[in-house]
């Protein structure tokens, strides 16, 4: 029988959508990937592969999960598989880099930005910052990898010549803008299947001074193992949110062949739009959902049912 193959690193993540699937069910494997093997001469099981590659994952002590994913995915498409958030996937969400060209491709505005390599060539880098504000962060981030906050180039050398420097797992740092927004918030917008479901407004007030983008450690506060529901809440669906951006994200995604994400931007104080992050394993904040009555992890479950039964011909059944 088909099932739906659901490929990540970390199971605590994956959990809430396995109970969906269960909820709906749909059949369903895991293959957690930080490590294994894969016989190039033999052919993939039939089904549905969906990819949950994190790009913090050698955070997590899994050093070369993503890597070896890309080969795994490569093998699937290969082979004519249905991978939903396969190689294109991957290839942007373990780079920012290329993230902001696929952005800017759409028309989509981002921060300034400089990658480097060697520390000397982060201090020359910056130097194009002059009388601005600007931050670091990792090329492959995730988790507010690398993110910091400079007022002056000095600050900057005393940083990255001192023994807090974080060097990033693949050598890139960026040297980005800073962009100040006036309120204390980011925002991010769900997609699933290509289509927007909400858009979520994230609060970074607390003792929060740098970037919306990484700082606030996105991955971890989406990740829904559970906080208690602060007075003045951290995450807030937004009933109605309606942005021209949002037909300029449908394109950047369906032109990588994304089908699950969450894109994050930030406005400045004349109202701009500047995004800086897609992140293609998509974490839902649980009590935001809660309050809002909608649900990512069920859309993502759906999506995978609806997607099998297509493939397959087949129905499935709770």
């Amino acid at each position: 029988m088909s099932k739906v193959y659901v490929i990540h690193e970390n199971s605590e993540w994956t959990v809430h959508l396995t109970n969906r699937l269960e909820e709906l069910g749909v059949p369903y494997e895991e293959w957690h990937l930080d490590e294994g093997t894969v016989d190039l001469s033999t052919e993939p099981p039939e089904g549905i592969f969906y990819s949950r590659m994190s790009a913090s994952s050698h955070t997590r002590d899994h050093r070369f999960a993503a890597e070896f994913s890309a080969q795994v995915l490569a093998w699937l498409e290969a082979h004519g598989r249905t991978v939903l958030n396969g190689t294109s996937a991957l290839k942007l969400e373990v780079s920012k880099v290329l993230q902001y060209l696929e952005l800017n491709k759409y028309g989509v505005k981002t921060p300034k930005t400089i990658a480097a390599v060697g520390k000397q060539n982060i201090i020359n880098a910056a130097k194009s910052f002059a009388g601005q504000s600007f931050i670091t962060k990792h090329n492959r981030a995730g988790k507010g990898l690398g993110v910091q906050l400079f007022h002056s180039l000095e600050a900057l050398k005393a940083y990255v010549e001192g023994p807090t420097f974080e060097e990033p797992v693949d050598g890139i740092t960026l040297i980005q803008e800073y962009i100040q927004s006036p309120e204390s918030y980011i925002t991010r917008c769900e997609f699933v299947g290509g289509n927007f479901v909400y858009a979520v407004k994230v609060d970074t007030s607390e003792g929060f001074e740098l970037c919306p983008a990484d700082a606030c450690q996105i991955g971890d506060l989406f990740c829904p193992v559970g906080e208690e529901v602060e007075e003045k809440p951290k995450f807030q669906i937004i009933e109605g949110f309606e942005d021209e951006i949002l037909e300029k994200y449908q394109k950047v995604l369906a032109g990588n062949d994304i089908q699950v994400a969450g894109i994050e931007f930030i406005r400045n104080a004349d109202g701009e739009i500047f995004t800086y992050d897609i992140n293609t394993n998509t974490n839902y904040n649980s009590d935001a959902e809660a309050k809002a009555g909608k649900y990512g992890m069920l859309e993502v479950a759906s999506l995978l049912k609806k997607t099998l039964e297509e493939k397959y011909a087949t129905t499935v059944t709770a």
